[in-house]
């Protein structure tokens, strides 16, 4: 049943920047829950502190949790309870351990789904500390290097000096893109990732979803309404659209059913939202408040449309949502590190931010995402001009506004807007 921790077993760990906020979780928490999606490695992140591990999805362990809840909490902490929720009734005898000790940091509990009950809801307030966990960013890809720009410094007010502009082209750009954020798939060709992606999506229909909940629909219903998410990731999808993309294969589906799916699947962390950001405005616009949805990786976008290089290459348009999408994912996780989130603005008269990062202390910043160097004037007037519909007084001025380009120069401009390419974008 029990395993020790840092597990010699395997490939050696690779680091990841969720290290660093785990250790301070446990330092303040008598447990820390790791969410995230399926394979994008909590096990791995856990176990490398974890003093004990214990896995949850093994058929025995699941018994002895029944019968002897004792037994799976008693071991070395940081004690490692993988996979929790097919145990859910753990939550509380966790949450009893946790209260009866005067210790911290006893247990860490990960986990690919919420349970059905959401058991967690308000039983964990002052107990339990929850981290999102992602697929990997460039930033880790690339094995976390000391130089480029840094988000946490452009909040501090730095601004990069001029560098040497890469040999960057656009394949480079693709190559990135399609490789995977999944730890496991990382080191694989792009055709090979692609067909383990193709095989995790089609998991994820014939059986992850359905553990959630019984659905009514084939699971070919569920991979289309993935397949229409990922061809508009980055954009505000309604699901009325998504429901008419799907009647394809199930004519008679309703908005309300795709909702009902979409949610299953952000459930288990393989669709997530990017809410709208809604600031006073200096005119009478109105906000677009729909959220844009996004995949949990931007392979696993490409994965699901089929989108292999030379076809990316083919398609600009398709190139430039899915590279949006891989901004999205990194700023999420380098701004996690600030306790910040990732918004959208679009107003009624089309003025638009790709990206607003917030802090819970009020600064903001806007970023605008660009495929390459030569969009960089209109980025930086599109920017300009949205910025300038936001009541600042108010909310304040941007401590800093981004273009973010796939190959691109790294640069601070004339009006101080800083661009640089995403793969020289770190925490």
């Amino acid at each position: 049943m029990d395993t020790p921790g840092h597990s010699s077993q395997g490939p050696p760990y690779r680091p990841r920047i969720i290290d660093a906020a785990l250790t301070d979780a446990l330092r303040i928490a008598g447990a820390v829950v790791i969410e995230g999606a399926r394979g994008v490695g909590k096990t791995m992140t856990a176990a490398h502190t974890a003093a004990s591990t214990v896995y949850l999805d093994d058929p025995t362990n699941q018994a002895l949790a029944l019968i002897g809840p004792e037994a799976i909490l008693s071991g070395p902490s940081p004690r490692l309870l993988d996979e929790w929720q097919v145990a859910p009734h753990l939550w509380n005898a966790v949450r009893r351990a946790v209260d009866t000790s005067p210790s911290r940091g006893l247990f860490i509990l990960t986990g690919s789904a919420v349970p059905p009950d959401d058991i967690t809801r308000h039983t964990g307030a002052g107990r339990f500390l929850r981290l999102r966990q992602r697929t990997m960013t460039a930033y880790e890809k690339y094995d976390m290097p000391t130089d480029g720009v840094s988000l946490r410094s452009l909040f501090e007010g730095d601004r990069p000096q001029a560098a040497p502009v890469a040999e960057t082209n656009l394949g480079d750009v693709v190559d990135e893109l399609l490789r995977p954020g999944f730890p496991g798939m990382a080191a694989l060709t792009a055709e090979d990732g692609a067909t383990l992606l193709a095989g995790y999506l089609d998991d994820t229909a014939r059986i992850d979803v359905p553990r959630l909940a019984e659905i009514r629909h084939d699971p070919v219903v569920v991979t289309r309404i993935l397949t229409g998410i990922a061809r508009s990731v980055a954009s505000d999808v309604t699901y009325a659209t998504l429901a008419s993309d799907a009647r394809a294969v199930a004519p008679d589906i309703k908005a309300t059913t795709v909702s009902t799916y979409v949610n299953l699947l952000r459930r288990i962390y393989l669709v997530e939202e990017q809410q709208a950001w809604t600031p006073r405005l200096r005119s009478r616009a109105r906000w677009r408040t729909a959220p844009k949805l996004h995949l949990a990786d931007p392979a696993l976008a490409a994965a699901a449309i089929g989108a292999g290089r030379e076809a990316l290459l083919r398609d600009p348009t398709t190139l430039g949502v899915l590279f949006e999408s891989a901004v999205h994912h990194d700023l999420t996780v380098y701004a996690a590190t600030l306790r910040g989130d990732v918004r959208h603005y679009r107003d009624s008269n089309g003025k638009e931010i790709d990206a607003v990062i917030t802090l819970p202390d009020g600064r903001w910043a806007a970023v605008e995402v660009k495929l390459g160097a030569a969009q960089l004037p209109a980025a930086v007037s599109s920017l300009d001009a949205a910025v300038g519909t936001i009541d600042t007084e108010t909310v304040g001025a941007p401590a800093f506004r981004l273009v973010v380009t796939g190959s691109g120069p790294t640069l601070t401009t004339a009006d101080g807007t800083v661009t640089c390419p995403l793969h020289q974008l770190r925490p």
